[in-house]
C-alpha cells in the first residue's frame, strides 16, 4: 500500500497547477507580443478573409494595449470584420462605440460610412436572397437608418473620401423609401381602403417630392378619390398629374392589359 504524506500531495498539486499554467501560456502564441505585432497579424488575417481570427486578435490587442493608435485602428478593423462575418448588430455597435470614444479621430468618417453600409446591406435572410426582394418592398427601418447615417456623414464631412458614394446611396435610398410608401398606398387601394391609400400617397408626395414615385402616388390619389366619389379632389389630382407627367400611362386606357398599379 502506497502512503502519501501531506507534503508529497502538496508538491503534486503544485506541479499540476504549474503544468496547466505552462500549457495555457504555450497555447497563446501572442504572449509577449507588442501592439504592432498583434495588429500586423490581425490585419493579415483580415485581408486573407479569416475574419473570426482577426476579430479575436483585434479584441486581444485592445484588451492588452487599450491606448494608442493601434488600439483605435483595431476598433475600426474589428467593426469591418464583424460586418464581413455577417454580424451586423456587432458591427454597428463597434462603429457607434468608435464614434462615441473618438469623435474627432481623422478616420471617424469611415466609422459613419461603415455603419451606413451595414444598414444599407442588412441581410434579408435566406428567403429574401432567393426572392430577390427589392429594398422598396422590405421593412424600411434599415433603409431609414442607412439614410440617417449617410446624411450625417455628408453633413459633417462634406469633403470626405466617402462623401460622393454616400450621396449616391442617399439618392437611391430616397427613391426606395418613396417607392415603399407608394407600394403601401397601392396595397390599401387594391383592398378598398381608399382613405388610407390616399393618405399614404399624400405622405409620399410630401416627404419625397422630387422622386419618380410621385407619379405613382398621384395615380393612387386619382383612383382613391374616384372610388370615394370625391370628384373635385379627383380632378385636382388628375390636373396635377397631367401637368407634371404629361406622358404618364393613361388612367382610363381601355387597352391596358394590366391594372395601372401593376404597370411599374
Amino acid at each position: 500500500m502506497v502512503k502519501f504524506t501531506l507534503s508529497s500531495v502538496a508538491i503534486c498539486v503544485a506541479l499540476l497547477l504549474g503544468g496547466c499554467g505552462l500549457s495555457a501560456e504555450e497555447q497563446d502564441e501572442t504572449a509577449g507580443w507588442t501592439a504592432q505585432q498583434i495588429y500586423t497579424e490581425a490585419k493579415s488575417a483580415m485581408q486573407d478573409g479569416s475574419y473570426e481570427s482577426a476579430i479575436k486578435l483585434f479584441e486581444k490587442l485592445e484588451a492588452r494595449y487599450p491606448y494608442g493608435r493601434y488600439a483605435q485602428q483595431a476598433q475600426l478593423d474589428a467593426a469591418y470584420s464583424y460586418y464581413k462575418s455577417s454580424e451586423p448588430a456587432l458591427a454597428i455597435a463597434a462603429c457607434d462605440r468608435f464614434i462615441r470614444l473618438h469623435p474627432n479621430h481623422r478616420h471617424v468618417d469611415y466609422a459613419y460610412y461603415l455603419k451606413g453600409l451595414v444598414y444599407f446591406n442588412e441581410d434579408l435572410g435566406l428567403f429574401g436572397r432567393f426572392a430577390r426582394q427589392e429594398l422598396s418592398d422590405r421593412d424600411p427601418r434599415a433603409a431609414r437608418n442607412a439614410f440617417d447615417t449617410f446624411r450625417e456623414l455628408v453633413r459633417r464631412f462634406p469633403t470626405s473620401d466617402y462623401a460622393v458614394d454616400s450621396r449616391a446611396r442617399l439618392q437611391y435610398l430616397v427613391n426606395s423609401l418613396a417607392r415603399h410608401e407608394v407600394n403601401v398606398a397601392r396595397y390599401y387601394l387594391r383592398r378598398g381602403a381608399y382613405v388610407a391609400a390616399v393618405n399614404r400617397a399624400k405622405e409620399a408626395i410630401s416627404s419625397y417630392p422630387k422622386t419618380p414615385a410621385v407619379e405613382q402616388a398621384l395615380h393612387v390619389m386619382v383612383h382613391g378619390y374616384d372610388a370615394m366619389g370625391m370628384e373635385r379632389l379627383r380632378d385636382d389630382a388628375r390636373r396635377i398629374l397631367d401637368k407634371n407627367f404629361p406622358d404618364s400611362v393613361a388612367l382610363d386606357d381601355p387597352q391596358a392589359r394590366k391594372p395601372w398599379w401593376q404597370l411599374w
